[in-house]
């Protein structure tokens, strides 16, 4: 289980999930990998159930589906803590999604600090150690059978995934609640990062070695689906280390985009204004963008760049440059001071080749190019 970083706001339901309801406002979807798992558990968990209520025939496979979906229920409640606490941060919260390896928390963005981290990550091992207490305290005094078999073995499942999730290693949530105290302590979120991400890698070659270590301690022989299942796990919480690894990467050149800095010097024409003149005044005050206005003065538009080349020079004199301009349409407007992860959000929200910049005023600062905040983001690279 673990808390899913979005980047980018309003992400759409993953392909291939199914809606199942609703928690806190965020969808709950299951991938066609949820019901895989949960007939696995319906056929390992047949054998014990007879036992438990000898005589059900093949009602025990359906006892076997229920238990599943019970246990999911449970992994559901570790989510929604996440999905909770996360929301009351502040945070948006997109989907909540049960799948081959227990649950995802979509949550879009990152935490504003070290404490809001720790608690988003830990409040779900916490639950999931919560659920195990309840449900055993609970199959204490439950009348045994297969109520007491499906008690049993929530509480002893989430036993099992709040001490495995608190194992201090990125992709898992314990591995969010290393980086929140390195965070804390160096005041560097992407050290953090990378320090849970490379202590993610290390259980991630433990948990590969884990029969033979088992066998070791435990004096028994490990099986072919005891090196298979290590092997998932193992590829799993490799694959996640790495990509928080990359997405650290990534953020930590976010600080240098700023619009700002990145701003081409801008010329304001009317719209009309035969095309060959706007390049030729442009050249003239070595302008790097032009931005057609009314006349009075109000932005109507940013000439595209790749829209004025594809314009022969001979025909410039007999074209306005309203015409290879862009209108100025919502998300095309944005402030000069915007940087980082909000300017990565707002132009992903709103694809384009060129922005007019704004001062606080309202006055034009200058055009910024999405092709200059590539340039400059691979510069740092």
């Amino acid at each position: 289980m673990s808390d899913q970083r979005a980047s980018r706001r309003g992400s759409t339901r993953p392909p291939g999930t199914l809606k199942v309801g609703s928690v806190a406002g965020s969808d709950v979807l299951v991938t066609p990998s949820w019901f895989l798992i949960a007939g696995l558990i319906a056929l390992i968990t047949a054998p014990a159930i007879e036992r438990a209520e000898p005589g059900l025939g093949g009602l025990k496979y359906v006892a076997g589906l229920a238990l599943a979906i019970l246990l999911y229920l449970s992994v559901l409640v570790h989510e929604a803590s996440h999905a909770l606490v996360a929301k009351r941060f502040g945070l948006v919260v997109s989907h909540i999604t049960l799948q081959f390896f227990g649950g995802m928390t979509a949550i879009e963005g990152e935490p504003a600090s070290p404490r809001q981290e720790f608690w988003v990550s830990v409040v779900g091992p916490l639950s999931s150690l919560g659920v195990a207490l309840v449900t055993y305290l609970a199959s204490l005094i439950a009348p045994g059978g297969l109520i007491g078999l499906a008690l049993s073995g929530v509480a002893l499942a989430n036993v099992f995934v709040g001490i495995i999730n608190l194992v201090p290693g990125l992709p898992l949530d314990g591995g969010r609640v290393l980086k929140a105290v390195v965070w804390g302590v160096t005041g560097d979120t992407h050290r953090g990062t990378i320090v849970a991400a490379w202590v993610g890698r290390v259980v991630a070659l433990l948990a590969f070695g884990w029969p033979i270590l088992a066998s070791k301690f435990f004096d028994t022989p490990p099986s072919v689906f005891d090196f298979v299942f290590a092997g998932v796990i193992s590829m799993f919480l490799w694959s996640g280390a790495t990509a928080a690894l990359e997405s650290a990467k990534v953020r930590s050149r976010l600080p240098y985009l700023v619009a700002r800095d990145l701003a081409r010097r801008t010329l304001t024409v009317p719209g009309e204004l035969p095309l060959s003149e706007a390049v030729r005044r442009a050249q003239d005050e070595q302008a790097g963008s032009i931005v057609t206005v009314t006349s009075a003065g109000v932005p109507v538009g940013v000439v595209n760049e790749a829209a004025l080349m594809s314009v022969p020079v001979d025909r410039r004199a007999w074209v306005p440059t309203s015409s290879v301009a862009r209108t100025l349409e919502a998300g095309l407007q944005l402030p000069a001071g915007i940087g980082g992860e909000e300017l990565i959000r707002a132009i992903s929200a709103r694809p384009a080749g060129e922005y007019l910049l704004l001062d606080p005023d309202g006055s034009i600062f200058g055009v910024l190019s999405a092709a200059d905040v590539d340039r400059a983001f691979r510069a740092h690279a």
